[in-house]
């Protein structure tokens, strides 16, 4: 193996533990539910609330992440998001009543996983690899993240058990850290990145305009919305969920570990299949098949066997999205922009997410049940997948033109 292919394996290696970090930790944030709730004495809502704030804010600053990221280099951004994540989860360990819960684990966490996520990572992989490669690379990072939720909640959980919320967040803490270390070699990507925005001379208005200006943009934002929103709900509320219908945490537990595992089988899957076959049809039956997935488990009597089945399922599906969406971000518009344009379509899954946190909590202290969310997250699904039916998945008209100049 020669050297720079060499530095380029241990650079997808680093992007891929980096991004397992980030979502792992975020995933386990569930599981402090119920003890944070009872300490305080609160409703489910107000820590959901936290998380959705948290939502909300990773959508918020991800333009602006994707943006500097763009701009200043890859490696500079996660830095920074690395000590901010660190910092939230500080402040949440230490909190004592909901506004520090907010600031900890919905403002600061916010901010820092927006930093350290999809949204900047992503765009730095595609950007190191070949154009025959872009689409296994992204796939590859959203495994990834998968992973993290595979490994990281069972240890987040183990650490709950063992030393209480307090000191369990404390240690989570620490482990945010050490995304600095496997930011280092992000510096490749920022190289590549500064070859390829020598080769074009579009401006950060001109690229905003001409995004806002494509209804096919429109659509792609649109549809992120509800992977969001299902995406969000059942990583907060599906411990809570099966504790209600009488499970033990374990359940939840390898749920939830279920999804993060076959989720690296669907991602790997769709990375490959997004560099093969049409991205705006690969979209349309993945959200096509979550309504049906949630339909069944809504109808189905529930047991053991229906949630692990239904883990199973979801995880398939579960980020099999973000390889063809982020995909076709760059093929609609080039690279050099990518991480800001993918960030306000990440955006709008944010505002999905927040939505979709929120509203548990907020119709489960109001009504004593999650159905109406997990109905809703049905119907949502399917109408998506009818919108993604009319994107047109072609370059933009100045790419189209370059190339035939």
């Amino acid at each position: 193996m020669s050297q720079p292919v060499r530095l380029l394996s241990i650079a997808i290696v680093f992007a891929c533990i980096l991004l397992a970090l980030n979502f792992g930790l975020r995933s386990s944030m569930g599981f402090f539910m119920a003890p944070i709730s009872d300490q305080f004495g609160y409703g489910r809502e107000v820590f959901a609330f936290s998380l959705a704030l948290q939502n909300l804010w990773w959508g918020l600053a991800q333009p602006f992440a994707g943006a500097l990221s763009d701009r200043f280099g890859t490696l500079k951004t996660v830095l920074c998001g690395a000590l901010l994540y660190a910092l939230g989860l500080y402040v949440t360990a230490n909190a004592d009543g909901a506004t520090a819960l907010h600031i900890g684990s919905g403002f600061l966490m916010g901010m820092g996983i927006s930093a350290t996520g999809f949204g900047v990572v992503l765009p730095a992989m595609a950007r190191m690899v070949a154009p025959e490669k872009r689409a296994f690379a992204l796939g590859l990072g959203s495994a990834a993240g998968s992973a993290g939720q595979l490994l990281v909640v069972p240890i987040a959980q183990a650490f709950l058990s063992s030393y209480g919320w307090s000191v369990a967040l404390l240690l989570l803490a620490g482990c945010a850290l050490l995304m600095v270390i496997f930011a280092l070699p992000l510096s490749r990507g920022d190289s590549s990145h500064s070859n390829a925005a020598s080769q074009s001379s579009q401006t950060v208005r001109e690229a905003l305009k001409e995004a806002g200006a494509y209804s096919h943009y429109w659509l792609l934002v649109s549809g992120f919305f509800v992977c969001g929103f299902q995406l969000a709900f059942i990583t907060v509320h599906m411990p809570a969920f099966l504790s209600d219908k009488g499970f033990m945490p374990n359940v939840a537990v390898m749920s939830l570990a279920l999804i993060g595992l076959f989720n690296i089988i669907g991602c790997l899957f769709s990375g490959s299949w997004s560099g093969k076959y049409s991205k705006k049809y690969l979209l349309t039956y993945i959200y096509a098949l979550r309504a049906v997935a949630i339909t069944a488990f809504m109808l189905w009597p529930i047991s053991i066997t229906s949630v692990y089945i239904f883990a199973i399922v979801t995880g398939v599906l579960w980020l099999a999205t973000v390889p063809p969406t982020s995909g076709l971000v760059g093929q609609m518009f080039g690279l050099k922009h990518m991480g800001m344009l993918y960030g306000i379509v990440f955006l709008s899954h944010q505002i999905g997410s927040f939505c979709g946190v929120w509203m548990g909590g907020y119709l489960y202290d109001t009504t004593g049940s999650y159905d109406v969310v997990w109905w809703a997250a049905a119907i949502m699904a399917l109408i998506t997948a009818g919108i993604h039916v009319f994107i047109d998945e072609r370059p933009v008209m100045r790419i189209r033109a370059s190339l035939q100049s």
